[in-house]
């Protein structure tokens, strides 16, 4: 099940983030930062158990531009198509808000392809989006890849 995430999902959100964040494939969220964005956010939560799955954000940058980021899922869940579903969720929201692009700056070309996203050069964001970046460890060096929806 996809759901908005509730203020009871946080922490849990945080520690599946951190568990990526420590292999260097996504930025770790404080938990001050998750609380803020918390509107952002959806999550996948097991029917049975009712334990948080994966995550994902769709952060508004302007009035016509988007970013998926944080997305997780439990790798014990991976496989699943739950991470699709999160970012596919993402999508729809960008689209009811009127957000014509969508972007993402990732590691994992194959899947977000797969989802209509297409690579880009980093350099077309403006400058308001590198403001996450000053905070990762890899700035300026950043070796991620960017990718763009047209919603």
């Amino acid at each position: 099940m996809i759901r908005k995430a509730k203020i009871s999902d946080v922490p849990v959100m945080q520690k599946l983030l951190a568990q990526f964040a420590k292999d260097g494939k996504l930025l770790a969220r404080s938990l001050s930062e998750l609380y803020t964005n918390l509107r952002d956010a959806v999550v996948a939560v097991e029917d049975e158990s009712g334990r948080l799955t994966g995550c994902c954000s769709l952060h508004i940058v302007w009035e016509d531009l988007a970013e998926i980021r944080s997305l997780a899922v439990d790798p014990a869940f991976q496989g699943r198509g739950i991470g699709r579903r999160l970012v596919m969720e993402c999508v729809a929201e960008a689209k009811k808000l009127g957000i014509g692009r969508i972007f993402v700056l990732t590691y994992e070309k194959d899947f977000f392809s797969h989802l209509g996203f297409q690579v880009v050069d980093k350099n077309i964001f403006p400058q308001k989006i590198w403001a996450d970046c000053l905070h990762c460890p890899k700035f300026p060096d950043c070796d991620e890849i960017a990718m763009v929806m047209d919603v």
